[in-house]
């Protein structure tokens, strides 16, 4: 098992209670048996704080719930599974939200952040997890219920034993206390003594925030809630550097803004690459920014409180933004950890010292100090963080494959320099086994022996997540990568990013875990079948760790195991990890992979070869359509199909089209077509054979736009369903024929058009991994555009007037992933169609959701949110969807005709009585 940290560590078990007596009975059993008990939430923690050799309890699975939220003591009741996310949803009908918010606020659990003391972007307004918490329900290891809450003037005795030997413990170190603990706002490593101090209300629920569940296991928790500002605004301040910025944040901090956060312009940087320019808003001049949000009750006043902040900036540039911009870059900053898990020269970059903590008058100094002690010890990374709190987060390319030693060498080196600054080795994810080690660096002998006595108070037989804070494990023992083997040889893919190595390709995945979260509201896709399943082994996180372990070769032993065939039975090749995932994890392409390795030279399932060689078939059936349509109409010879091909009975067969298009568009009058700019209409296998109107609506619009269309000579194939499953050498055998067809077009540069978003992915990105050594694999990449992509470039064609025209889209997953949407949805605004998108799948995923054994997960995913979006449209209104999948899946289950963008287009371009295409 592991986390979002370097360790991987094997458990005994792992259970999911359902209720907090179960919790009590499996600490019970692991008391008496003397097996450890380690907490786990959603798994983001990046020090190793959720991982152990005994029974690792997962509270995110059923114990997630938002039990009660009391607006008027603005206090909301939880379970420990319960996501921030949620809490803040629960309370934001009284006006209210949780307050903290690390960026993993969208999948992070309560638990976890109880357990690290979790703060996030605007703890400067909010305060960290331990300023929100009211009490805690805690099982301790003797199977005590305590209720940790602020005892005030009864101090620690009213809370029993354990608080009168806390009591003890704080008399004996007394001054240590008052003069190490609670020096600044970030001070997160070691247990928080502080808050047992009479002056400070000995407050018990506080002082367990941040003990990492090494002295109680969370049940629940009452949690405060705040109250936003009506209106922010976001500053963003440039400096000529990151050390400049930190120097300009004392002088900020009178203005009290919600927060003041740092970005490094190389992180940007690594964001354009990956999301293209138009992801990152303008930013003003400087190399290091500060990203400030001021509050106000109107816009208006928020901007103003941004201006006057910036008077006293002292930066290069500055820009003052709102709305959609301000959203914008603040996604940037919240995926800085998976941005920046590749350092500038594209190295692999690691936690392990992410997270230190200074003054932030201090900050400026000690950021000099840092970046001079990466230069002297080879190594680079990406900086980030919360500034205005001295919080500076870093993922540094240690090289842990080759040389694990320099990693001990550089953080013991950081650990020094951050206690001469009198910092925190943790600022908010705790110390784990990353920085228990380190401890001594930071606090004196005292305070070290004064952990180890709370911990005998509460853990004697050292039960709850051993080897964290006290009597730590070694910070580079159980490390995941070295123990790694490389897998370079034999494969299917070039992996061109990482190495050739697929190895390296698996360990891009560094467990964040963005896939648990939901991302259809915003657009996104990643992951659906977990949405559906909610089970860690269908998330892409999940499926990424089995294939690590079959690089480790420890527990999987390879390609054939049942384990990697069960992890990724269930994943859709859907791509959409590869563009939502900020750290590039491509399962799709890794489980072709997978499959490749698992069944070269062996006998495949059915539905290899009913569903893989399904272009083959089409071809086949097309010179006979209403022979072999007839036959299969029949139950019975439709029931044989279905089995023999591996096929779910509950899905209905394609018709096969009369004529292909291929054949109308060889019929077609010459007189018909367009002279103009030669462009050549990819005629991919689902068009040709099953949805032909498709390809006559591009090419009335095509030609319209003033294009004189063309096809290859021959049918083609991009191979995509040899690709989703695993027949490898199949697909380039397909796609070498392909690139043949399209050579002429090529070496003219005639621009290739797809009409169905898979198979323009393929051209665009796949067939340069499958033939890295063929230059025309780069040339076709380079020539294929959506149709909106073509129209939208024309500048001599106007669109049609969509005027009137409202529905709802559901963009592709594979465009999603590869080609984005942005210019279909351009077009739609520029032609006057107001169109909403659907995020996440449809679920049907090509053949996916064909195979017999998927049919419940392939109708949950799309329960997700387009059949829901489906069933609020209005009754006239238009369903988009480019992808034969996703039309065929909205018929089946909804009874909906999706409608691709070429229809849609070329039904307004004549009039409704002499349309052909208001007909079909």
């Amino acid at each position: 098992m592991t986390d979002a940290s370097n360790y991987r560590v094997v458990p005994a078990a792992v259970a999911f209670p359902r209720h907090s007596d179960e919790v009590a009975a499996a600490v019970a059993v692991a008391r008496s048996a003397g097996v450890p008990v380690t907490s786990r939430g959603a798994g983001t923690s990046t020090a190793g704080n959720a991982v152990g050799t005994g029974i690792v309890l997962d509270f995110s699975r059923h114990l997630h719930r938002v039990l009660s939220v009391d607006a008027e003591a603005r206090t909301a009741t939880v379970q420990p599974g319960a996501i921030l996310d949620r809490i803040s949803a629960a309370a934001a009908p009284y006006g209210l939200r949780y307050g903290p918010d690390p960026s993993t606020h969208a999948r992070a659990t309560i638990g976890g952040s109880l357990g690290n003391k979790a703060c996030g972007a605007r703890a400067l307004r909010y305060g960290r997890t331990a300023d929100n918490v009211v009490s805690i329900d805690a099982l301790t290891a003797d199977g005590e219920r305590l209720d940790a809450r602020r005892l005030g003037r009864a101090g620690l005795r009213a809370a029993g034993d354990k608080g009168r030997a806390l009591e003890d413990i704080v008399s004996e170190h007394l001054a240590v206390i008052r003069t190490e603990f609670g020096r600044f706002g970030r001070q997160v490593s070691g247990y928080s003594l502080e808050h047992l101090l009479p002056e400070n209300g000995a407050d018990l629920a506080k002082f367990l925030v941040g003990s990492e569940g090494t002295l109680g296991v969370v049940l629940g928790a009452v949690v405060r809630l705040v109250e936003p500002p009506r209106a922010v605004a976001l500053a963003v301040l440039g400096y000529p550097d990151m050390p400049a910025a930190a120097d300009a944040v004392p002088a900020l901090l009178p203005h009290r803004p919600v927060a003041i956060e740092g970005m490094d312009a190389r992180l940007v940087e690594v964001v354009r690459s990956r999301r293209g320019s138009g992801a990152v808003p303008g930013l003003p001049r400087g190399a290091g920014w500060l990203f400030v949000e001021t509050p106000g009750d109107t816009e208006a006043e928020a901007r103003g409180a941004a201006a006057k902040l910036v008077m006293d900036a002292d930066c290069l540039d500055s820009v003052i933004v709102t709305g959609s911009t301000a959203r914008a870059l603040w996604a940037i900053r919240e995926d800085g950890v998976e941005f920046g898990g590749r350092s500038p020269a594209g190295e692999p970059a690691w936690p392990g010292w992410e997270d230190a903590a200074v003054p932030p008058a201090r900050l400026g100094g000690y950021l000099r100090e840092f970046g001079g002690l990466m230069r002297e010890h080879g190594v680079d990374g990406l900086m980030y963080g919360h500034l205005g709190e001295g919080c500076v987060h870093a993922r540094i390319d240690f090289p842990l494959a080759t040389a694990p030693d320099r990693y001990r060498a550089f953080v013991v080196d950081a650990a020094r320099l951050v206690g001469r600054y009198g910092g925190s080795l943790s600022g908010e994810h705790g110390d784990g086994r990353a920085r228990g080690e380190l401890l001594p660096y930071m606090y004196p002998v005292a305070a070290i022996e004064a952990f180890r006595q709370v911990k005998r108070v509460f853990d004697p037989d050292n039960v709850l997540n051993p080897g964290v804070i006290t009597d730590p494990a070694p910070l580079d023992a159980d490390l995941r990568v070295p123990a790694a083997r490389p897998l370079p040889g034999g494969l299917g893919f070039a992996y061109p990013h990482d190495r050739g190595d697929l190895t390296n390709a698996v360990h891009r995945c560094v467990g964040v875990g963005k896939c648990r979260a939901d991302p259809t509201d915003s657009g996104g896709v990643m992951c659906p079948s977990y949405l559906a399943t909610r089970d860690e082994k269908d998330s892409t996180r999940g499926r990424a760790r089995v294939l690590q372990e079959v690089a480790n070769g420890s527990l999987i032993t390879g390609f054939r195991s049942d384990e990697v065939a069960q992890a990724l039975d269930l994943c859709l090749s859907c791509k959409g990890c590869s563009a939502d995932c900020p750290a590039g994890v491509d399962m799709a392409t890794y489980k072709a992979e997978a499959l490749y390795q698992r069944y070269r030279h062996r006998i495949r399932p059915a539905a290899h070869y009913a569903l893989g060689w399904l272009p083959r078939w089409a071809r086949l059936a097309s010179r006979l359509p209403g022979v072999v349509n007839a036959v299969l109409n029949r139950p019975w010879p439709s029931a044989l199909a279905k089995r023999l091909g591996g096929i779910d009975a509950r899905r209905e067969l394609p018709a096969f089209a009369t004529p292909t298009f291929r054949q109308w568009f060889a019929t077609r009058p010459t007189a018909t077509a367009a002279t103009g700019k030669p462009v050549l209409l990819w005629v991919d296998t689902f068009t040709d054979c099953f949805s032909p109107e498709v390809g006559r609506a591009a090419v009335t619009v095509l030609e319209d736009a003033g294009y004189a269309v063309r096809l290859t000579d021959k049918p083609v194939c991009c191979g995509l369903t040899w690709i989703s499953t695993g027949q490898l050498d199949g697909a380039r055998a397909q796609l070498r024929r392909s690139l043949d067809a399209l050579e002429p077009a090529l070496e003219e540069g005639i621009p290739v058009v797809g009409l169905e978003p898979s198979c323009t992915a393929v051209l665009r990105k796949d067939v340069a991994e499958l033939l890295p050594g063929d230059p025309r694999a780069a040339a076709v990449g380079a020539a294929t555009r959506t149709l909106a992509e073509l129209l939208t470039a024309t500048a001599t064609w106007t669109p049609p007037r969509l005027d009137g025209v409202r529905g709802i889209a559901q963009p592709h997953c594979h465009q999603h992933a590869v080609m984005g949407w942005t210019a279909d949805a351009t077009l739609l605004e520029n032609a006057g169609a107001t169109v909403r998108t659907v995020g996440g799948c449809c679920g049907l995923a090509g053949n996916f959701g064909v195979e017999r054994g998927h049919y419940e997960v392939s109708v949950a995913v799309a329960e997700t949110a387009l059949l829901p979006a489906v069933r609020k449209a209005e009754a006239d209104a238009v369903v988009l969807a480019d992808g034969f999948s996703c039309r065929t899946q909205l018929d089946q289950l909804a009874g909906v005709r999706g409608t691709h963008l070429a229809q849609l287009l070329a039904q307004h371009l004549r009039p409704p009585d002499d349309n052909p295409f208001e007909r079909e």
